[in-house]
């Protein structure tokens, strides 16, 4: 097969599969560093804009990130329709609090992260994500552990997002998808709150942790529903899971959705309204079978393991077809 001259200087190959691989090129390194919790770069790409990277994984890029983080934040918030109290679990580029602060009826945003030297960097080098979020006087920033902040914040909040890195066994998150976890964010919720969780890759071939995720958090929560969004630069449909111990109707009108976000919300949103919201929440059929046979749940005892690290390797060609 003929090969293509790519021009980068530097290439990330994050491992999807043990048989798959995405090649992002990189122009520019930013930042890089090892923190005491993971290996952090922060690199301009030259397709998608900048990005976040953590122990080799795509985390976030300038390019692309509205198709994850406006679905992250805003189907959980159309949900409760009035959140004034929101507690985001990791989000350290400040994303999803800048889509959290669009909402007019939010009083208070807190942002727990473990890692403060990823917080800081991206406040330096990430500010097309955040916008000034960091800055809003609504938010605040605790450089802490979210089991911690949980078990201080019973019937607190009124929307909880877990935005935590993919739960590799060597990084800081991977007890972070279990039971016992939502267990704390279920407690930590008001009465009526909604709960939403980043919930893995929905390609066939990685599907078994979104629908495990899927039946662990249908084992705290009485409603739970998945939905997914597609982001070029995770090469796969990503996966959500939304819950609550409200109703969550998933055909949802979407003129009324469009009203309430007229009525309630600032800002622009790129990807997000009543129709892609209906869309999403209406999985395909081999999800759904998927969803229904699994039996098994993540506990800490049993913690989810997501397939390997990437790696930065230098070299301006690679063989294509």
């Amino acid at each position: 097969m003929p090969g293509s001259e790519l021009k980068a200087d530097l290439w990330i190959s994050e491992y999807i599969t043990p048989w798959d691989i995405y090649q992002h090129g990189v122009v520019r390194i930013l930042a890089h560093r090892e923190t005491a919790y993971q290996q952090m770069y922060i690199v301009e790409t030259g397709s998608y804009g900048k990005a976040l990277v953590l122990d080799g994984k795509w985390q976030s890029c300038t390019g692309d990130e509205f198709l994850y983080h406006e679905p992250l934040v805003q189907v959980p918030c159309v949900y409760h329709g009035d959140p004034e109290t929101v507690l985001v679990l990791g989000g350290g580029e400040g994303a999803t609090v800048r889509e959290v602060l669009k909402w007019r009826s939010v009083e208070k945003v807190v942002m727990v992260d473990i890692d403060g030297e990823v917080v800081d960097a991206c406040k330096e080098h990430l500010s097309e994500m955040h916008q000034g979020a960091f800055e809003d006087a609504r938010t605040e920033v605790l450089i802490a552990d979210a089991l911690d902040c949980l078990d201080e914040s019973e019937n607190k909040w009124d929307v909880i997002i877990s935005d935590l890195s993919d739960p590799i066994e060597e990084g800081p998150s991977f007890k972070l998808f279990t039971r016992e976890y939502f267990e704390k964010c279920r407690r930590a919720l008001k009465d009526d709150g909604v709960f939403v969780v980043q919930a893995g890759p929905l390609a066939p071939a990685e599907l078994k942790l979104h629908v495990r995720l899927v039946n662990t958090v249908k084992s705290v929560f009485e409603h739970v529903a998945s939905y997914g969004s597609y982001v070029p630069t995770y090469a796969s449909p990503w996966g959500f899971v939304v819950a609550s111990s409200r109703c969550l109707d998933t055909r949802l009108d979407p003129a009324e959705v469009d009203r309430t976000l007229a009525e309630k919300t600032t800002g622009v949103f790129r990807m997000f309204d009543g129709t892609t919201l209906l869309g999403m929440m209406q999985q395909p059929r081999h999800i759904r079978d998927a969803i229904a046979l699994e039996t098994e749940v993540f506990t800490l005892n049993e913690p989810p393991k997501f397939f390997g690290k990437g790696v930065a390797q230098q070299g301006g060609q690679i063989a294509g077809g």
